[in-house]
């Protein structure tokens, strides 16, 4: 792009999945660039963004492979998946969870604050590419958000609109 210094950070905001893949191709140019859905989004990015170190120049960022801080916060304490028996613990309390809903839950607790894109979400969970609409994922992570509010655990899923999941304290 003309006019665009090369250590900056281009910033687009359009609402549909349609305008955003347009808007990718035409900054896939820049060195950096972030495409969200609404200007909320663009400033609660810009708030973390300041207290975040500049990425290097040569650097091509899209939102799916930033992660809100440096080093994003550690899960609740008293919020463990244990693995061997399938479960969800919140302190003295466990929630038995399906295959799905433990894995989901596995990566996002194992990168708590990181943004999780669909197609790697769907990679690592499921083995293969994001296809289609990604009722299959939001349906898991449904069920997840429901136990973990079952548990009353201080920690939820919250959606990053048409890029993923992220695990967020309540």
């Amino acid at each position: 792009m003309q006019g665009v210094p090369a250590a900056s950070l281009v910033i687009g905001i359009a609402s549909s999945p349609a305008e955003r893949r347009h808007l990718a191709r035409l900054l896939g140019g820049s060195d950096a660039f972030l495409i969200v859905s609404t200007v909320d989004q663009a400033r609660e990015f810009l708030g973390v963004v300041e207290a975040s170190p500049v990425p290097a120049p040569a650097t091509r960022t899209a939102l799916a492979e930033v992660t809100p801080s440096p080093q994003p916060p550690p899960p609740p304490p008293d919020l463990a998946v244990d693995s061997d028996r399938r479960v969800l613990r919140w302190r003295d309390q466990e929630i038995d969870l399906t295959r799905l809903e433990h894995d989901v839950l596995l990566c996002l607790v194992h990168a708590p604050g990181q943004v999780w894109t669909y197609e790697r979400l769907h990679l690592e969970v499921w083995g293969n590419r994001h296809l289609g609409r990604g009722s299959d994922m939001h349906s898991v992570v449904r069920r997840v958000r429901g136990k973990l509010a079952r548990l009353n655990a201080a920690a939820t899923i919250h959606s990053v609109r048409g890029v993923g999941f992220r695990l967020a304290p309540v």
